[in-house]
């Protein structure tokens, strides 16, 4: 039987490598497949009659098209593994975008982030990388530049070999088990090489050969006779050897009903899970702990999930995958929905075949929402090159075809049908459109637009017959569900709301999930700040009055401040109707989940904007998704409490069903204040010792009062009070305005300099909320399991090991990060990038948890610093008198300007992975003083892009910082040749000194 998985994975390199392409035809798929596995791809052993069978059932790595002559042609799925590769090409660093839309049938501006740099508020996918761009894949090259690399990486020297005995023994026995599973009656050492080689398209490291005979938890070694000095490796019994009563064995295999549970737990998160998140998730979830040998031998795991261990040097930290069933999606029953929408496309077609609108590959594509009487069926249109753009040229042939004199098709159809597919000339006498018969009159008929997505009634002397010629067209109204608001999804206020924000207007999707109806969240980006419209119409269904009553110069007893941030701006409660029946509804909460044992409510699925619950000091509270970096590291905001945190997925949950109405019906009970009459000079004026002295003076104190001032009904919507620590708020000079303005709280120290709101005004930084004596949102520990303390500043400082290169004239997969001009730009490998966002997303766990401490910052020292709502690896190139720092992003190649207060000190444990960025120059030209016309067609043929680069020579240097490799570059996205981008530049040059 042909082992279903690596023919997948083979399939899936091969479509990749064409992913540019027109699509690959059936014979040369068969062809390419042969040439990089040297067999046939094996379909009758697979159950399958035909290869065409094959590949119809194989939905997440094949898609099927035909092109213009009517073939056939095949391309690698976008959905599930495959979608991160098309995010990463299409990522600047940036979220905010550029230009505005000025008409419907525009282009508009993307939504772009830089691949790895975890930022960006709606990309929720980017931690899927690893399910490609693990240490077991590569980037795909067309299969013509392919052949000129497939030396590098077959050679041991490239193939991420292991450095002496400094390997992962865990992935290896680990992978081990999985050979052993296919070949249950052995097979002989030397053929391990081989095997693992082709599976994992690594090595398998010299070491392990030597540590296998010692294995004997894994696999056992035999000699099956003294003539013949070959060995043979053999899987363990199914039946463990008896272990002494003084020593007892941990137990070999799993229950199937702890099997069931796991694979209930891990069904959830399709992009991975912590293995040392699988203890409390599994206590919370069902009451009961989790085996303690299931962590101390993950293999159990191996025969329904993937384990891998993205940090090597780190044997504990590793990720379960749960491993697919293609079964289960292919031969599950047709939902209801899924039925009307096949029958109602099905009317559409009437007697020609239209072929099927496919959704826009990139991740967040424009769109003209059309109208919506239902959230779960908006109607909109797809914007862009293959939509709105073809419809256009379409209506300019229909235009022409159906005006011209002598055309018979002019003639109006004498008796159209229902489900009639015609042509037919609008109210502007001058367009002519594609529409459906619905329903048939006297002399009239009703006909539903298919390509703009509206009904009308007409005459029948408009109605003709429509030509073949544009049956071609897909239909390009089309609908999609709002996600979160499947539950309301009719409400009268949802929709109102809806209609308000969203109808006649071009906006952003963000594509959840790319079903027949795919599962969206939109944007409006044409204001200075994006608009949540998912989120929005939430917000319509909260009761007013039972938010917290605020009027001038009214005065509010037993205040409860929750937060204090390091700008000054503080979060409290006020006693209100909508603060106890929020606290009752979470008391039921809490009841609910302790009595269900139940994976339900686990949020697989986040998303900017989705509300949920998180633990806040032991209780369950009311949270937004704020910011997602990948899909297992989030940014969440306690709505109730105005405290920002950082949190992994498994500790969010879904509200309850019960609840769910009643829960989103409560507006936030956070009120945004700040001290009024408080002669602050402005942003940043907080002096730390300031806001210590308020946090320690108020904090978690449920007996304050305040005086309102004034009520800044503005976008910052902050309240300006009078804060007291007593209930005497008649005398405003034992307010804490008076106490702070009277004290030396804001003056500043030459040394100390203060954080403020980020430069577009909006809320805090994250650490903020974590800072000083503020609350923790994560049931009272500071850091995460396992993270080491900092070190002191006076240890050594240890630096991470050199990058590994290949040799000079060798390949290598590299994402050029940064680009200034042929003589200076930065690339990384593309090999390690998924290690990189590892880093990154613990990186941001741990110091959003940690509390902001004085830092001695120095010049040509290494820190961690928050840029944006990331946190780098950088090294200080200098500090400014104004308190602001300038840094070099060590794994990006970027230099940027940060508050001082934004570093911290970087930890042994972020010190292991090599710095991913390197400064190269482009070897094939002569060096010079490039001019800015030479920079911009350099920048605009690498920057931000995957290239094949071939090293020339490396310069090496005393820093890893100051390395400098010499490169030539190659573009392969192109099937039909490979661009070399010293030949590009060399030409332009030449043009110049022609034009000189």
């Amino acid at each position: 039987m042909a082992d279903v998985e690596l023919v997948k994975k083979m399939l899936r390199e091969v479509l990749t490598a064409n992913k540019s392409g027109p699509g690959v035809s059936l014979s040369r798929l068969q062809s390419e497949y042969k040439d990089l596995t040297g067999e046939q791809i094996p379909h009758k052993q697979m159950g399958h009659g035909n290869l065409d069978a094959l590949l119809h059932s194989m939905p997440s790595v094949v898609r099927m098209e035909r092109n213009r002559s009517g073939e056939m042609v095949y391309f690698a799925s976008v959905s599930g593994e495959t979608a991160h590769v098309a995010k990463l090409v299409a990522r600047q660093r940036t979220s905010k975008k550029t230009g505005r839309p000025q008409m419907v049938n525009c282009q508009m501006r993307v939504k772009p982030a830089a691949p790895l740099v975890l930022n960006g508020k709606v990309f929720n996918t980017l931690f899927s990388l690893f399910l490609l761009c693990r240490s077991d894949k590569r980037m795909a090259l067309p299969s013509r530049f392919q052949k000129e690399v497939s030396s590098v990486y077959h050679s041991p020297k490239d193939y991420n070999p292991s450095a002496g005995g400094n390997y992962s023994p865990q992935q290896v026995q680990g992978r081990l088990r999985e050979v052993l599973n296919k070949y249950s009656n052995g097979f002989w050492v030397s053929k391990l090489p081989q095997l693992y080689r082709e599976l994992y398209k690594q090595d398998l490291p010299s070491e392990a050969l030597k540590d296998l005979e010692h294995w004997t938890h894994v696999c056992t070694v035999e000699k099956p006779c003294s003539s013949n000095p070959k060995e043979l490796l053999l899987p363990l019994p199914l039946t463990p050897p008896s272990s002494s009563p003084s020593h007892p064995a941990s137990p070999s295999t799993l229950s199937p009903d702890l099997k069931r549970k796991l694979g209930e737990l891990l069904v959830k998160y399709s992009n991975g899970l912590w293995a040392h998140a699988l203890p409390k998730l599994y206590l919370d979830t069902y009451k009961t702990k989790l085996p303690e040998h299931v962590l101390e031998n993950l293999s159990l795991l191996s025969d329904f999930c993937t384990v891998d261990y993205p940090m090597p040097d780190n044997p504990k930290r590793a990720i379960l995958y749960k491993r697919t069933r293609e079964e289960e999606s292919c031969n599950r029953r047709e939902s209801v929905e899924e039925r009307r929408a096949r029958e109602e496309v099905g009317r559409r077609l009437s007697t020609q075949a239209v072929p099927p609108l496919l959704i826009p590959r990139e991740e967040y594509p424009s769109v003209l929402v059309v109208e919506a009487t239902n959230t779960n069926g908006v109607i909109l249109r797809y914007i862009g090159e293959g939509y709105s753009q073809a419809q256009e040229a379409l209506e300019d042939e229909m235009r022409e075809f159906y005006c011209c004199q002598d055309n018979n098709s002019r003639t109006p159809l004498t008796s159209p049908t229902s489900g009639q597919l015609t042509a037919v000339r609008a109210e502007e006498e001058e367009e002519i459109l594609r529409a459906q018969v619905t329903e048939v009159m006297t002399d009239k008929v009703k006909v539903y637009y298919v390509d703009h997505g509206f009904s009308e009634v007409i005459s029948k002397a408009k109605v003709f017959e429509l030509h073949d010629t544009f049956f071609k067209l897909p239909f390009q109204a089309t609908k999609c569900k709002l996600a979160g608001l499947e539950n309301f999804c009719q409400e009268p206020a949802v929709l109102k709301k809806f209609e308000s924000m969203a109808s006649g207007k071009i906006l952003l999707a963000e594509i959840l999930e790319r079903e027949q109806t795919p599962l969206v969240v939109l944007y409006d980006t044409s204001q200075d700040d994006d608009v949540n419209i998912n989120a929005a119409c939430i917000k319509a269904l909260q009761d007013k009055t039972l938010a917290s009553p605020l009027q001038v110069n009214s005065a509010y007893m037993n205040v409860a401040v929750r937060s204090v941030c390091s700008d000054g701006t503080i979060y409290c409660q006020l006693p209100s109707r909508g603060l106890a029946k929020l606290t009752e509804i979470l008391e039921k909460t809490e009841a609910y989940f302790h009595s269900q044992v139940t994976s339900e409510f686990l949020v697989s699925r986040p998303f900017c904007g989705k509300g949920c619950l998180a633990r806040y000091k032991g209780k369950w509270s009311r949270v937004e998704i704020t910011n997602l970096h990948g899909s297992r590291v989030l940014d969440i905001l306690f709505i109730d409490l105005g405290v920002q945190a950082s949190v992994e997925v498994f500790e969010l949950r879904e509200v309850p069903p019960p609840f769910l109405r009643d829960l989103i019906a409560i507006p936030p009970q956070a009120v945004k204040c700040c001290l009024a009459d408080l002669a602050v000079s402005g942003v940043g004026s907080w002096t730390p010792d300031a806001v210590q002295w308020l946090r320690d003076a108020v904090l978690n104190s449920t007996d304050c009062s305040m005086k309102i001032a004034k009520l800044d009904k503005t976008k910052r919507s902050v309240v300006h009070v009078y804060l007291f620590t007593d209930k005497n708020f008649h005398d405003p000079t034992r307010s804490l305005n008076h106490q702070m303005a009277a004290s030396d709280l804001f003056k500043h120290q030459g040394d100390v300099f203060l954080s403020s709101h980020s430069s577009n005004g909006t809320k805090p930084q994250l650490r903020r909320a974590h800072s000083g004596s503020g609350p923790r949102p994560t049931g009272g520990t500071s850091t995460p399991p396992g993270t080491p303390p900092p070190p002191s500043t006076t240890a050594p400082i240890k630096l991470p090991p050199l990058l590994d290169l290949p040799p000079a004239g060798h390949n290598m997969d590299i994402y050029v990060s940064v680009a200034c001009h042929p003589g200076h730009f930065v690339l990384q490998p593309w090999r390690d990038m998924y290690k990189l966002v590892v880093l990154m997303g613990e990186m941001i766990l741990y110091y959003n948890k940690t509390e902001e401490k004085p830092l001695k910052v120095e010049k040509n020292q290494i820190y961690a610093a928050k840029v944006e709502n990331n946190w780098h690896r950088v090294l200080v190139k200098g500090v400014l008198t104004n308190g602001l720092v300038s840094v070099y992003e060590l794994d990006y190649g970027k230099h940027e300007l940060v508050s001082g207060t934004q570093l911290r000190p970087l930890i042994q444990e972020f010190r292991q992975l090599p710095f991913q960025g390197i400064t190269a120059q482009l070897a094939g030209v002569k060096p010079r003083q490039w001019s800015e016309e030479a920079s911009i067609v350099f920048r605009n043929h690498v920057e931000k892009k995957p290239l094949v680069a071939q090293l020339e020579a490396v310069q090496e240097a005393h820093h890893p910082w100051d390395r400098k490799l010499t490169v030539f570059l190659v573009d392969t996205s192109q099937e039909e040749r490979d661009i070399w981008v010293h030949d590009i530049m060399a030409e332009f040059t030449d043009e110049l000194t022609k034009e000189v």
